[in-house]
């Protein structure tokens, strides 16, 4: 099995596509799954006054398209990813929305931001997958303004988010050439531990860094379970490249190890996060 973490060149490759195209596909399933974490956030940019809110790691725009709404006239919203398939499609609903959202596809870590132009820094499950993180949010921090708040969401613990690691779970013994999760690689996981994320927040120059733990209920229909974990994540990318029977045989499997999550016509987990909040120095 492979152990090695991914570097920003194969995190491009990745998000730019299969895993682009999976969370594409997933959009609807997605948003309706992590939407209090979207609401969340966007009482964050409320009750902050936020005037321009920065959203990173925004995928297909639901959050940023949120933030707008919650700015109004009076501010401006920006979201950045790595996937341009992801951002076109933010673009389409900003489009459709009528939404003064704009979306850039950069790579975090390195993208020359407008110097001290956010008040506020957000993120839905995005920060998780840089190969240098503290780069990325020293970055951050210089694309921050005097005072500014970030505001992320992440993953906690593998351990403590049984539903997530389901299908792999259950997967495993079918598919010999799914990757093992390295702790701390960049990934849905990376930021499990508290005291490493607030070593990067440190030493990429945030300040007043505050690291709570959060329990979310989520929920979704049934009827997209069987293609939540068939597209999505490293289960999604083997089972791709998988042979008809053993794609059958796992599904199968793979299905039943979700039934302890599905309440009649929904699935319903609990998601175990942080909410990390930090603060730019008077000096940014």
């Amino acid at each position: 099995m492979n152990t090695t973490p991914p570097n920003s060149t194969e995190q491009a490759a990745l998000w730019n596509g299969r895993a682009g195209r999976a969370w594409i596909d997933g959009q609807a399933t997605l948003d309706r799954m992590f939407a209090p974490f979207e609401d969340l956030l966007a009482d964050t940019v409320r009750t902050a006054s936020a005037r321009r809110v920065l959203d990173v790691g925004c995928g297909t725009g639901s959050t940023t398209l949120a933030a707008a709404r919650a700015v109004g006239a009076r501010g401006e919203c920006v979201g950045v990813d790595i996937s341009q398939p992801m951002i076109a499609v933010a673009r389409e609903r900003a489009e459709r929305e009528v939404s003064t959202a704009r979306f850039v596809s950069a790579d975090v870590q390195t993208h020359a931001f407008e110097p001290a132009s956010f008040d506020l820094v957000i993120s839905r499950f995005g920060v998780m997958f840089f190969d240098d993180p503290v780069a990325a949010f020293a970055n951050l921090r210089s694309a921050a303004s005097a005072h500014a708040r970030l505001q992320v969401i992440a993953w906690r613990s593998a351990a403590e988010n049984p539903y997530m690691t389901t299908a792999e779970r259950a997967a495993a013994p079918l598919l010999p050439n799914l990757p093992v999760r390295a702790p701390g690689a960049p990934g849905q996981f990376a930021f499990a531990e508290r005291h490493r994320v607030a070593s990067i927040l440190r030493e990429s120059g945030w300040g007043d860094i505050d690291i709570q733990p959060i329990d979310v209920e989520c929920a979704y229909p049934e009827k997209d379970l069987v293609g939540y974990f068939t597209r999505l994540g490293t289960v999604g990318q083997v089972l791709e490249d998988a042979d008809e029977a053993t794609r059958r045989e796992a599904i199968g499997t793979m299905r039943a190890a979700f039934d302890p999550f599905v309440h009649g016509d929904e699935v319903r987990f609990t998601a175990a996060c942080w909410a990390i909040g930090a603060k730019a120095p008077a000096d940014a």
